[in-house]
């Protein structure tokens, strides 16, 4: 059976690789009025990547000057003298360094772990639902807490666990802890409470393109397995999950690479003095050198450091992607 639905599988691959042969195969369309419509909508995109992508390049300056404590970031840019890798090396002298590093990694490892195939999992589940009407309810009930900022949605789960009134006190008066439990200020309980709150905020959001990559799938193919006696099961594994194998791998990849970025606004929704010697991560660093201290020249040295691995990691990333699977992002 299971060799079957990849010959299925194989054909379709077939079959689409000489439709885009045809497709190339066409001649191209002339020229009229109406590209200029398309050409102007995309001159929109450009323009927002120029300005907003490329333009703030020329600020990498700071990093290999000492801007630090200049009111105007343009003057830093343009007068401040050059101090090559002064700022870098403040950075690796720094005591709390490794306790940034592995924090940072600490925790986005076990978001890879938890939070990525989550997503992928309840697409698949919510696809195998019969009624209509009750995935449309899933799939709304999931996708509402991504719209919502994290000021609001952190401070709902702030309230929840507060030490006086709330959970805390609860589960003391229910007899179920002998004390009140400081979920909040216990370093022990950040990570689970970020990768929590991520999980219920993100998930519904995060299952899109996968629920979209599904909804791609031939059904000559589940026709094709039911007929050979597989069951949901079966097709799930041996049609679903391979079928939205190149979606996974991207998105693998593009996790990988972000292994430093953590997001600084829900960390800092639940960061505080007593819990920072679990919370305090490179973006939480970044911003408060960055803006608090005007320590430009200082947090852009950082930031510029973070993108760097974070591009080898992305390259290492689907390098291994390429040979284990043979898929990759280019």
């Amino acid at each position: 059976m299971t060799e079957e639905i990849i010959s299925c599988a194989e054909a379709g691959e077939g079959t689409l690789g000489e439709g885009e042969q045809k497709t190339q195969s066409k001649k191209r369309k002339p020229w009229t009025g109406n590209d200029w419509v398309l050409i102007g909508m995309a001159s929109l995109s450009v323009v927002f990547l120029a300005v907003f992508a490329y333009a703030p390049l020329y600020g990498l300056v700071l990093a290999f000057k000492d801007g630090d404590g200049w009111l105007n970031i343009s003057q830093a840019i343009s007068v401040a003298k050059w101090c090559g890798f002064d700022n870098f090396t403040a950075f690796f002298d720094d005591p709390d360094f490794w306790n940034i590093i592995l924090n940072t990694l600490g925790l986005n490892i076990l978001q890879l772990l938890i939070n990525f195939p989550l997503p992928i999992l309840f697409a698949v589940f919510t696809a195998e639902l019969i009624s209509d009407h009750f995935k449309k309810f899933v799939q709304t009930v999931t996708f509402f807490p991504h719209f919502i900022s994290w000021a609001v949605y952190g401070g709902i789960f702030l309230s929840l666990f507060a030490l006086d009134t709330g959970l805390p006190a609860l589960l003391q008066q229910w007899g179920l802890t002998d004390h009140k439990v400081d979920i909040l200020g216990d370093p022990d309980y950040f990570w689970w409470i970020i990768i929590g709150t991520s999980l219920l905020k993100g998930m519904g959001w995060g299952s899109v393109i996968y629920v979209a990559a599904i909804a791609a799938i031939p059904q000559e193919l589940y026709e094709a397995a039911k007929m050979d006696g597989a069951n949901r099961f079966h097709k799930i594994v041996y049609i679903t999950i391979p079928s939205i194998a190149p979606t996974i791998t991207l998105f693998f990849i593009l996790s990988v690479s972000g292994l430093l970025n953590n997001g600084i606004e829900h960390l800092l929704v639940f960061q505080n003095t007593s819990n920072i010697e679990r919370s305090e991560v490179l973006d939480t660093y970044i911003y408060k050198y960055g803006i608090p201290d005007f320590r430009y020249s200082y947090a852009t040295a950082i930031g510029l450091l973070k993108s760097i691995i974070s591009l080898f990691l992305l390259v290492s990333g689907n390098w291994v992607c390429k040979k284990v699977s043979g898929k990759g992002i280019y």
